[in-house]
């Protein structure tokens, strides 16, 4: 009895061994080795142009998902277009700052009910940091609610949940309020809980940046590793629980992207932007990942916004270039959808 009690235990252990390599993908029931990727463009709803890139970056391009800023002017006319073609995949973008200058948001939620998370304009924080050091996760856990209450108002069922410039990820209290929600709506929660080889370096891109211009840097050294991925197996494996699927990766550096020179031209921005993500898919390990862009398709006045659009005209060309399009073709790479990936969790256990 003790030696097959003793296997039993061995047996377990090795199935836990098992799952535990296993790729998220491969728990959804994609194949094993295969690398599937969501490009994703945040930012719909921020301006006319963010909705026309988000548009155009799916409809024709290899973009396959998107994700709204709700407290932004033009997020109901992203809604109502997603409303009006089924096959759109989109979630929110979930807003907790308003980063522009002179162009920005209050919460949703209201500002008088909104203590800590606005700053002396009445708007939302410009930066993460001070979100961090004012808001309390029930404030802001009353806005992600606030935010997810429009869109079902406007008869949007968001395909899933995601974070404007990570807030929700820097501080635990914070996450924890954002899966709470997303389980409590069966909506699935956008968070990398696999082996984050992407993310990792996207997280440690400051500090890549700053070693070199102190000329310290040397290729292939040591870096830490970011607070977030030291817990994300453990977030990511209450998501799963929760019955929500998970990332394996996530890629967040694109709007980096940038060949040099001073007179570069949107077509070169974009073709190099494409050549880039090749690259990083030659590199990225096998799972589900997601690659985000800012896709918008700007004109002269879009800097009255932002700086930032010479990079978001760029994210769109890179998502309609022939040759990246091409190349995913050719390595049999799975494009995906949050919409699938929800499909895909609720026949597995």
């Amino acid at each position: 009895m003790k030696t097959y009690l003793l296997l039993i235990n061995l047996l377990l252990l090795v199935m836990q061994e098992i799952s535990a390599q296993q790729t998220y993908a491969e728990k959804l029931g994609w194949p094993k080795g295969k690398k599937v990727i969501i490009f994703h463009v945040d930012d719909a709803g921020m301006s006319h142009y963010s909705n026309e890139g988000a548009k155009k970056s799916i409809q024709n391009g290899i973009a396959t998902s998107s994700s709204i800023m709700m407290p932004c002017p033009w997020a109901a006319s992203f809604a109502k277009y997603a409303i009006a073609n089924p096959g759109m995949d989109a979630g929110l973008h979930l807003t907790l700052t308003s980063e522009w200058k002179e162009y920005r948001w209050p919460p949703l939620n209201g500002i008088a009910h909104s203590e800590g998370l606005v700053d002396d304009e009445g708007c939302m924080w410009h930066e993460v940091e001070d979100v961090i050091k004012h808001a309390s996760p029930d404030v802001v856990e009353q806005e992600i609610r606030a935010q997810l209450s429009r869109a079902l108002k406007l008869g949007l069922k968001p395909t899933h949940m995601d974070s404007h410039m990570g807030t929700l990820f820097a501080h635990i209290p914070y996450l924890e309020r954002y899966i709470k929600v997303g389980a409590e709506y069966d909506i699935p929660v956008m968070f990398p809980g696999g082996n984050n080889q992407l993310l990792k370096e996207c997280l440690n891109n400051p500090l890549v940046k700053k070693l070199k211009a102190e000329g310290k840097w040397k290729e292939g050294m040591e870096l830490p590793e970011p607070e977030i991925t030291k817990r994300s197996g453990e977030f990511g494996q209450k998501i799963w629980a929760a019955g929500l699927p998970v990332l394996d990766d996530l890629h967040t550096i694109s709007g980096d992207w940038k060949p040099e020179g001073n007179d570069v031209t949107p077509a070169q921005w974009g073709k190099f932007k494409a050549q880039k993500f090749i690259e990083t898919i030659r590199k990225m390990q096998p799972g589900v990942a997601m690659m985000i862009v800012h896709s918008s398709d700007v004109t002269d006045d879009f800097k009255y916004i932002s700086a930032s659009g010479g990079s978001r005209y760029a994210d769109m060309l890179s998502m309609l270039d022939p040759e990246l399009k091409a190349f995913i073709q050719s390595e049999g790479i799975v494009l995906t959808t949050w919409k699938e990936m929800m499909e895909r969790r609720k026949k597995v256990q």
